[in-house]
């Protein structure tokens, strides 16, 4: 790719998206909201190479499909990118998607949570109902996190599907992702509507933290590529971890920071403010 090309993909990323206040208002009220066009078909062919090439090499899950546990069938996960690739880091850093998470939470601006891959192979498993804040030690639910699939992703290939309104609800928020957690909530949440439609190339989606989403198995002969990133509030607090999880969370992604301090450590930095 020329340095000119480059350049114009740098400016993609930083270039504000207008989100629309029927946007605003359906994340906030739904718990989720997804967004066509925000990011280019040239665009995503770049970042898809230099992350598919980061995924292989620091992927440690090589074990058969039949050996994996549900939650290892669901996906290949590999987190903080953005600290083995510059390249990668430019992507992870848009203003112009953290600008989005920061209209979409109402907040003054976002910090970086940390970002993952998701990949989920040619016959990989169901990704479970699941909060992501289950494993998260912070303190308000002022987070968000956009999940970009690098290609059009059809019903085949397991897009994500969203539970509308359960943000509001405590049910299973003390539910890691497993087969308890599928089975639980999938009772539970009959009472809310579903949203688990496909995904257009350069439509992402946002949801939030407490919002209870779920993945079919990926049937489609082609692994469904995806690239995540969690924001929160740049004003989010550290709480005590209530879990193994958070704890875990607390020690790798916030550096064991206080305890009631601010999230602003090295691996949180301010990704965009107003």
């Amino acid at each position: 790719m020329t340095e000119q090309s480059t350049d114009l993909l740098h400016k993609e990323l930083s270039e504000p998206f207008t989100v629309a206040r029927e946007a605003i208002e359906h994340f906030d009220t739904y718990g989720y909201v997804k967004l066509k066009n925000v990011l280019s078909e040239a665009l995503l062919s770049h970042y898809d190479s230099l992350i598919t090439d980061l995924v292989f090499k620091l992927n440690k899950l090589t074990k058969p499909m039949e050996e994996r546990t549900t939650y290892e069938r669901a996906f290949l996960q590999v987190m903080n990118l953005w600290r083995e690739s510059e390249e990668v880091k430019e992507f992870v850093f848009s203003k112009r998607l953290a600008k989005i998470a920061t209209d979409l939470l109402q907040v003054k601006g976002v910090r970086l949570y940390h970002d993952q891959a998701l990949y989920k192979e040619s016959t990989g498993g169901i990704t479970p109902w699941h909060a992501d804040q289950f494993y998260w030690p912070l303190s308000s639910p002022k987070t968000a996190t956009v999940w970009i699939p690098l290609q059009k992703t059809s019903m085949e290939m397991g897009p994500l599907a969203f539970a509308e309104k359960s943000h509001h609800v405590e049910i299973g928020r003390d539910l890691e992702i497993s087969d308890e957690s599928e089975a639980l909530m999938s009772e539970q949440l009959k009472q809310f509507r579903l949203n688990e439609g496909p995904f257009d190339l350069g439509e992402v989606s946002f949801h939030a933290g407490w919002l209870f989403h779920r993945a079919g198995a990926n049937t489609s002969g082609y692994p469904r590529k995806v690239m995540t990133m969690i924001y929160m509030d740049a004003d989010q607090k550290i709480t005590q971890p209530k879990n193994e999880y958070q704890q875990a969370d607390w020690e790798t992604w916030l550096s064991s920071r206080p305890i009631g301090g601010a999230t602003d450590g090295e691996l949180n930095p301010m990704l965009f403010s107003y």
